[in-house]
């Protein structure tokens, strides 16, 4: 299973490369305050991780929260344990 995860990452880099080097013309993204003149792969790959990180972001938070949530609904039963005589 591992293998075939590598594999995958492989094949998504090599993509990504790919897709970088045919997109090589020069954006410029006014962002308000600031000017940005990117190459379109670049541009592109940084939508694609900031994406990747604020979703990743937003599924680790609603799990951790409702993780918490579980935990204080559950009762203290490891406090105080059975002492062996």
């Amino acid at each position: 299973m591992r293998l075939l995860a590598i594999i995958i990452l492989v094949i998504f880099i090599a993509a990504g490369v790919v897709l970088g080097a045919l997109n090589a013309d020069m954006v410029r993204y006014d962002l308000g305050l600031v000017s940005v003149q990117l190459p379109k792969g670049a541009a592109l790959l940084c939508a694609v991780v900031l994406g990747w990180l604020l979703g990743g972001l937003t599924a680790w938070l609603g799990l951790s929260s409702r993780h918490r949530r579980e935990r204080r609904r559950q009762p203290r039963t490891d406090k105080k344990l059975p002492a062996n005589p």
